[in-house]
């Protein structure tokens, strides 16, 4: 009878010793996912951002999908202005010589080593960011504005439910991860530091 019931206290001692372990190791694990995964779609948005940004200094405006984007950085070059003191005036501050010159987008592109061919894709998933870009008057002004998005629930897997909140008061896995704004011309994030 003694036995047993030592058996018994001891079964129960390792079942309470793994619920503390697992009520320690779920936060823990949850925001080390989190962060993880959050700083991959951050770097990706950061890619699609400068991507835009080529685009728009050789259209004049943003895409409105990944296909334009890719087609224009992929045949387009971007256009260099260099200024530069005139020779036949030296040391004349009011004479400067304007020239051009033009380099392929998809070499800058390749510099910064942006794969187009995976821009589109949200991290962790199968679906594609959003894009958003079109023209509004701020301020008395008409600017181009442009907003790629996604939900955190695309790319946190296992921790997409709305239950992980817990361990997290700020996480809404409804909530868009983006940057840019359609209401205003910024193309800040929105993306935790």
């Amino acid at each position: 009878m003694r036995l047993a019931i030592n058996i018994l206290l001891l079964l129960l001692i390792g079942f309470l010793g793994f619920l503390l372990y697992n009520s320690i190791k779920a936060p823990i694990s949850f925001q080390t996912e989190k962060k993880a995964r959050a700083n991959k779609v951050k770097t990706r948005l950061l890619d699609i951002k400068a991507s835009q940004e080529i685009f728009r200094d050789i259209v004049g405006k943003f895409a409105h999908d990944f296909d334009t984007l890719k087609s224009v950085l992929v045949s387009d070059s971007i256009e260099f202005v260099k200024i530069e003191e005139d020779p036949e005036n030296p040391g004349n501050v009011d004479k400067f010589i304007e020239t051009f010159t033009y380099k392929s987008a998809l070499d800058s592109i390749n510099n910064l080593g942006i794969n187009l061919d995976s821009l589109r894709y949200v991290p962790y998933s199968d679906t594609e960011f959003k894009i958003e870009a079109d023209t509004l008057t701020y301020q008395k002004t008409k600017v181009h504005v442009l907003q790629v998005s996604t939900r955190w629930k695309d790319f946190m897997g296992p921790y997409a439910s709305s239950k992980f909140k817990k361990f997290d008061n700020s996480y809404d896995p409804d909530k868009l991860f983006k940057f840019g704004d359609m209401s205003k011309p910024t193309l800040n994030g929105n993306w935790p530091e």
